[in-house]
């Protein structure tokens, strides 16, 4: 069974490879996959390029059997999923908050109805201060709950001992 693990991984996080490695208890295969524009994250051009990123990703999973990395040109998750052929899909309570919110489907609630329906199992990491609502599809990881404070954004602004040695060694993300 292969699992998709959509972000834009600016840096990749110790929490991230934890939620990979947590998913793999549910699945055999977990793909890390970057969109070349992530969503909502369009017109940031002093990120990191995608390439960089998917280096410094297959660098940190070389040695995690299961964990592979793909870039794709799919932005929203239910079409990175199918675009894959996955059975399942790894976010955070973020991510999955994002993934209900009207918005990103022009503010049509059919349309986020619709795109919800054809999502595949969605395997979710609890986020500190975040609820995930129950839903028929979602299966909660366990995941060690220092991580749900770890983010990207944290990392690059000043808490870099959170993101992967990898990613730290690169240099990129100060």
């Amino acid at each position: 069974m292969l699992a998709v693990y959509p972000g834009s991984f600016d840096p990749p996080t110790v929490a991230h490879l934890a939620i990979a490695e947590a998913a793999l208890a549910h699945v055999d295969e977990v793909r890390f996959v970057l969109s070349r524009v992530a969503l909502g994250k369009e017109g940031l051009d002093a990120r990191p390029p995608v390439a960089l990123r998917r280096d410094v990703l297959e660098r940190a999973t070389a040695a995690v059997p299961g964990l592979s990395v793909v870039v794709t040109d799919a932005r929203l998750v239910v079409d990175i999923a199918q675009e894959a052929g996955a059975d399942a899909v790894v976010v955070g309570a973020d991510k999955w908050d994002q993934i209900l919110d009207p918005a990103w489907y022009g503010g049509s609630s059919a349309a986020l109805d619709a795109a919800v329906a054809r999502l595949p199992r969605v395997l979710v990491a609890a986020r500190a201060g975040r609820e995930v609502d129950a839903h028929p599809s979602v299966v909660l990881l366990d995941v060690d709950a220092v991580h749900r404070h770890v983010s990207s954004t944290r990392a690059r602004t000043g808490d870099g001992h959170l993101m992967l040695p990898e990613a730290r060694a690169s240099g990129h993300w100060s």
